[in-house]
């Protein structure tokens, strides 16, 4: 396939791609390898910035369902996200790459509180932002922050690293035959409940005509070819 040229771009990551096979909610090793990619991307020339879920560790939709008021189990769900965030920058500073982490719920011992001018003046100097936090608020999850971010910061295109290589029009892990689409029209996405990202994300990307691409993530060096047009993935975008 090929991928329009984009020059700032927000990804997206599951919390659960830092887990690795040994139960730990955050493993070492796989977080580097998330960091290799992101640090590859960057090498290219690429500005990036980054929102990380925090399903890995606590998920406040999962624990409302289980007796937990929704408000409180959202801002846990946004706690863990922070953790997230402070592993991907320490494993992308090992490695030489600046970075910094901007969360939507003030924290100034650990990271830089959510300013749009300065995520913008970091980008501009080269650093990888990380958007910790969500929008700051329960009841949204870190798929619409990614979306409100990338609006914002006026990305190019927003980046959705999962474990499959694109959208499908059933889950190819349950149904084999499921069809999977080079593109797709945030209309189709939402109207047939593709489950690409939640709703109010793919409508904000479509408000804001902000691609979305989605490929997977765990497939060592992809995220560098989806950005160069040599991977497989499946980009949603206007009809």
């Amino acid at each position: 396939m090929t991928t329009p040229p984009f020059k700032r771009i927000l990804l997206k990551l599951s919390g659960e791609v830092l887990m690795g096979e040994n139960g730990l909610a955050i493993d070492p090793a796989v977080t580097a390898r998330v960091a290799g990619e992101i640090a590859e991307a960057k090498a290219k020339g690429y500005e990036l910035c980054v929102v990380v879920g925090g399903g890995n560790i606590f998920r406040g939709l999962a624990a409302a369902a289980k007796g937990f008021e929704r408000a409180t189990a959202d801002y846990m769900g946004m706690l863990a996200t922070v953790m997230n965030a402070l592993a991907v920058q320490n494993a992308l500073e090992q490695i030489g790459v600046d970075t910094r982490v901007q969360s939507a719920i003030p924290m100034a011992a650990v990271c830089e509180p959510f300013i749009r001018r300065r995520a913008e003046r970091h980008l501009e100097k080269g650093r990888v932002v990380i958007f910790a936090a969500g929008v700051g608020s329960p009841f949204f999850t870190t798929d619409s922050g990614a979306a409100l971010r990338a609006a914002e910061l006026k990305c190019d295109a927003l980046f959705k690293g999962t474990s499959v290589d694109g959208v499908y029009d059933a889950d190819p892990k349950k149904v084999p035959e499921a069809k999977r689409y080079e593109t797709v029209s945030y209309d189709t996405v939402l109207s047939n409940n593709l489950r690409v990202m939640d709703a109010s994300a793919v409508a904000l990307c479509r408000d804001n005509d902000i691609p979305i691409v989605v490929f997977n993530i765990r497939e060592q060096g992809n995220l560098a070819r989806v950005l160069a047009g040599e991977g497989i993935s499946t980009i949603v975008q206007k009809a």
